[in-house]
C-alpha cells in the first residue's frame, strides 16, 4: 500500500519569474520526518502544428541550462490564472507566426513529478493560417517546417531530445 506524506511545515526558499522553491518537511508513517525540495512552476503548452502538406513546425532555440540549441515544438510559459487553450493559440503566434483553425488539446502530464509541480498541455494545431511572428524579447528562435519521416530520423538519432516535443510528436502520429 503506497502510503502519503503529511506535510509537516513548508520553507519558501526562493520565488522567482518561472520558478519558485520550497522546502517541506514532511512525516511518512512508521519513517519519521523527512525534507522534500519542491520546484513550483506554473505550467507550459506545447503545440504540435501540422501544416496542409502534414508537415511538422518545428523550431530551434538556445536553452541556457543545457548550453545547447534544441529542436522543440513551439511552447511556453502559463501566465499566472491563464487558460492552457489561450497560453497554446498565444505561444503558436508568438513563435511561429501562425493561428490555428482547429486547436485539440491531446494531452496533458507532469515533467518531473519527483520534484516539481510542472505540468505541461499538449494541443495538436491544424488548419494552420500564416500571420507575422511575434517573438518575445529574450527569445531567438528559427522555425522549420519537416516531414514526419525526418523528425522520425532525427529522433532515432537522437537529434530531439526535449521531452514534451517527443511526446507531443508521438501522440499526435496516432492522430495525423
Amino acid at each position: 500500500m503506497v502510503v502519503e506524506e503529511k506535510t509537516i511545515s513548508s520553507d519558501r526558499v526562493y520565488t522567482g519569474k518561472v520558478i519558485s522553491l520550497r522546502v517541506d518537511t514532511v512525516e511518512i508513517e512508521r519513517q519519521g520526518y523527512q525534507k522534500r525540495e519542491i520546484v513550483e512552476h506554473g505550467g507550459a503548452v506545447g503545440i504540435v502544428a501540422i501544416t496542409e502538406d502534414k508537415e511538422i513546425i518545428l523550431i530551434k532555440q538556445f536553452r541556457k541550462p543545457l548550453e545547447k540549441v534544441l529542436w522543440e515544438i513551439p511552447a511556453g510559459k502559463l501566465e499566472l490564472g491563464e487558460n492552457p487553450k489561450e497560453c497554446a493559440i498565444r505561444e503558436l503566434k508568438e513563435e511561429t507566426g501562425y493561428s490555428a483553425g482547429n486547436l485539440k488539446l491531446i494531452h496533458k502530464f507532469f515533467t518531473s513529478p519527483g520534484f516539481s509541480n510542472e505540468k505541461i498541455y499538449i494541443f495538436l494545431a491544424t488548419d494552420l493560417i500564416l500571420g507575422e511572428c511575434k517573438f518575445d524579447c529574450d527569445e531567438n528562435i528559427e522555425i522549420y517546417k519537416l516531414g514526419l519521416e525526418e523528425i522520425n530520423e532525427m529522433i532515432q538519432k537522437n537529434e530531439i531530445e526535449d521531452a514534451k516535443t517527443l511526446t507531443g510528436i508521438l501522440l499526435a502520429k496516432e492522430l495525423i
